[in-house]
């Protein structure tokens, strides 16, 4: 006889067993896509809270991206008549860097932070560049409304950056560019790379928080992405600025006002640990001489691609 003449119960027992695994496995699924869309959520947040503050990001970082931002317009080949879309605006150093190199261009600023959009917006009155709230993983624009979509120092901050580049790919006309560039956190960007080199000294724990971790920041990993998104004819360059600071100080203040990773790092600190950073840094840069004007290298990475001409996703 088989097992269910022997004990018909056995049977019922079985698919309740099924049904039984079959509930956990669906609870399980579901938990922990609950855990992913609160991990975004958590990773959402804290960008809003590291990029809060427009003036004293100026101060910390958006010098440097106006300096950043002529080179990657001309690498991204920005041309007269075309309407752009700046994924990632913050205060406004890569839009108002294309309406100060083009007559006739026209372009959009999107960012999440209202302090950004408020800053960037004040800083002109052209009406060929406007500023708002946007996230870059839910564009509200139609598909193929831009002729370029341009994104400066920020693809590595976007909780889902494969999503952001989706809605980039659709906004983007066919045969369209999608350029970005990222500090090269590991090697190049000296600013950042002596801090943390400092602080991991001092505090091995640091070495999980430093930027060197973050994605894209290292030669290929940008080309990569874009191939994986299906862009033609990618291009992958470096760039590289000077950053002059007047002294010290200058350098080191602006990572007291909370603003970016290391700055978030730094109001972390004990008051006697941050003065310990701040002599095992200054030791380093000036090594021995006199404060006063001293300048670091920082270098980018940048990508563009062109949007293939079928298969607009939505």
């Amino acid at each position: 006889m088989d097992d269910e003449r022997q004990a018909p119960g056995l049977s019922a027992l079985r698919l309740a067993g099924r049904q039984s695994h079959l509930k956990v496995g669906t609870t399980l699924v579901l938990g922990i896509t609950a855990l992913l869309q609160l991990n975004l959520r958590a990773q959402e947040a804290a960008q809003t809270d590291m990029f809060s503050e427009a003036e004293k990001y100026e101060r910390f970082m958006g010098r440097w991206s106006q300096r950043l931002a002529p080179l990657f317009l001309k690498f991204a080949g920005v041309k007269e008549g075309e309407r752009l879309l700046d994924v990632g605006s913050g205060t406004g150093s890569l839009a108002l860097a294309i309406i100060g190199e083009t007559r006739r261009a026209e372009v959009v600023g999107i960012d999440p932070s209202r302090s950004y959009v408020d800053f960037a917006a004040a800083q002109t009155t052209d009406p060929r560049v406007r500023f708002q709230i946007g996230d870059a993983q839910k564009l509200d624009f139609p598909s193929a409304s831009f002729d370029r979509c341009l994104s400066l120092l920020v693809l590595n901050f976007i909780p889902d950056a494969r999503k952001a580049m989706g809605e980039m790919r659709r906004i983007t006309k066919p045969g369209g560019r999608i350029a970005a560039c990222v500090w090269d956190y590991d090697e190049g960007m000296e600013m950042l790379r002596k801090f943390w080199d400092a602080a991991v000294l001092l505090d091995p724990a640091a070495a999980r928080l430093d930027e060197r971790n973050m994605a894209f920041c290292r030669k290929g990993q940008l080309a990569a992405f874009w191939r994986d998104a299906g862009l033609a004819d990618v291009e992958e360059t470096e760039l590289v600025i000077d950053m002059p600071f007047r002294s010290f100080d200058d350098y080191w203040e602006p990572f007291l006002d909370a603003q970016g990773p290391a700055g978030i790092y730094v109001a972390s600190l004990a008051p006697e640990q941050r003065e310990e950073l701040k002599k095992g840094l200054r030791n380093t840069i000036l090594d021995g001489k006199p404060d006063g004007p001293f300048a670091l290298k920082a270098r980018a990475w940048a990508v563009r691609g062109e949007c293939p001409a079928l298969g607009i996703e939505k």
